[in-house]
């Protein structure tokens, strides 16, 4: 055993006995395994919150192997919270242990979310297990280690043959900060995998070198769709002009500035950063770009999500943001309706697309995206004109008069959280991604939705951003939002926020 590992053993078994701590452990293990509802289960688990014994980490260790992900996320939540070296402490003792790869998985990411700074050996250990998920979760709790000594540790797995630990890689040393991700980050501007390309992209807008400049120029010139964008991005990080997608721009301002430039400061980008936003206005997207309610993106891979819960049968109440002759009522439906159809009236014939609408249920329009042809865009344009309010306030007087069935109001709800694991192509039952299997052909989402979940898996909007935080955390699809309705919009922009989107508010 290592003399770090010894020591930590030994804080932990002479840990005052702590009896308060001690008994609610004794009443978990007691009633855990006879409650069988999801919500009792996860009350059960954060009523151990503030213990700070191992016995906590025992008992949960193995509730990690549960095929629940809400109670797994309890369990990783209460076992990164820990406050002593005892506790924490524990938590690197039964990894050493440990070889079930779901409890792996979660007691790494409890480390890395609780930024604890135990032994390294255990963690290191990780990096070669034959589980992918392991690998990628053990870098992400080097990564959020205090000092950052393992850089050059995480090196070589940047060259990983799992992409997910290709990314979680250059994404560790960016969080790192370390100059050493520079050389793969560059490298895996040729990745087959568009993924990775994202992540070695944003890797070298980051940790900011002039080195990298010229080869993000040069990839800009042949990658097509959304990572143009990205790639725009990061030479905006890294110089503070505002070129956005006009590739001809930035290759004209390197021929003309190569070789007496250098880059300029974080304090002066600071100082020009409204200057750049607008300048970026200036430059509009060139032809063949998508624009929906004023995002636009080179994305060439595309799914529009539209709600068509009850609610979208209202009127707006800014009548004055929508001129009426534009649309045929000024219905929520019928704005959004139109809005989607001049946008897939417009799709260039090299962007996949497809369309998914959502209620209570879930439905697709094709079961995969089709590219963008005059056959495709007609049976998406009839497909949208179809598309009606499910279940709104109309409805009420059938179900009044018993005719609940034509009513249907029951269908009318809005499952959010169903509509977006669909749409990122989440199995519902899968405990873990296979691998490869988390990769997905879409790069850009536009969901379009007029109030908050009601309906699903999951409705409570904190457990939702979660959930699609944790699906896109490998896809790496930008999501952005559109809100139109009366409703606290909070969660729409913060889904904007957190995975790389815009959020556009409508109005009421």
């Amino acid at each position: 055993m290592p003399p770090s590992l010894l020591v930590l053993l030994l804080l932990v078994t002479g840990a005052l006995p702590g009896s308060a701590d001690d008994e609610i452990v004794r009443e978990f293990r007691r009633y855990f395994k006879k409650f069988t509802d999801t919500a009792t289960r996860v009350e059960a688990i954060m009523a151990l919150e503030g213990s700070e014994t191992a016995g906590v980490v025992d008992v949960l260790a193995d509730v990690l192997a549960d095929g629940d992900g809400e109670v797994v996320r309890a369990a990783v939540t209460v076992l990164s919270s820990f406050e002593t070296p005892t506790a924490s402490g524990a938590l690197f003792m039964r990894l050493e242990e440990e070889r079930r790869e779901a409890v792996r998985v979660g007691l790494l990411e409890a480390i890395a979310r609780g930024g604890y700074g135990g032994p390294a050996e255990p963690l290191l250990d990780c990096l070669e297990d034959k589980a992918w998920n392991v690998r990628r979760r053990a870098i992400g709790a080097l990564a959020a280690r205090p000092g950052g000594e393992h850089s050059e540790t995480l090196v070589p797995l940047c060259a990983d043959r799992e992409p997910a630990v290709r990314c979680a890689a250059l994404e560790g040393l960016t969080a790192l900060g370390s100059a050493q991700v520079l050389a793969p980050a560059l490298a895996a501007l040729a990745d087959p995998l568009w993924q990775v390309r994202a992540s070695a992209v944003a890797a070298l807008g980051s940790v900011r070198h002039l080195d990298s400049i010229g080869p993000l120029i040069d990839r800009m010139e042949i990658e097509e769709g959304r990572l143009v964008e990205d790639i725009g991005r990061s030479l905006e990080q890294l110089t503070g002009r505002a070129f956005g997608i006009r590739t001809e721009l930035w290759r004209k301002f390197w021929n003309d500035t190569a070789e007496r430039y250098r880059l300029p400061t974080d304090e002066e980008l600071a100082r020009t950063r409204a200057a750049r936003a607008e300048a970026a206005a200036r430059y509009s997207p060139p032809p063949g770009a998508v624009a929906y309610h004023g995002i636009a993106t080179p994305s060439r891979a595309l799914l529009f999500i539209v709600d068509v819960s009850g609610s979208m049968e209202n009127e707006v109440v800014d009548r004055e943001r929508f001129k009426p002759e534009d649309y045929p009522t000024l219905a929520r439906i019928d704005i959004v309706k139109s809005e989607l159809a001049k946008t897939i009236e417009a799709l260039d014939s090299a962007v996949e697309f497809n369309l998914i609408a959502f209620a209570t249920e879930v439905r697709r329009w094709k079961k995969k995206a089709v590219r963008a042809n005059v056959l495709n865009k007609r049976s998406a344009l009839d497909w949208t004109r179809k598309l009606e309010a499910i279940g709104g306030s109309s409805k009420e007087d059938l179900a009044r008069v018993g005719l609940v069935g034509a009513a249907n109001l029951a269908g009318g709800k809005t499952n959010s959280h169903g509509a977006l694991m669909d749409a990122l192509e989440v199995a519902s039952q899968r405990k873990h991604a296979r691998s490869g299997k988390y990769l997905v052909g879409l790069d850009t989402i536009f969901f379009l939705s007029d109030g908050r979940p009601t309906h699903g898996v999951l409705v409570d909007t904190d457990d939702i951003l979660i959930a699609v935080r944790k699906a896109n955390e490998l896809r790496k699809v930008v999501i952005h939002t559109i809100a139109i309705g009366e409703f606290k919009k909070a969660f729409m922009r913060k889904l904007a926020e957190q995975n790389g989107g815009t959020f556009v508010d409508l109005g009421r």
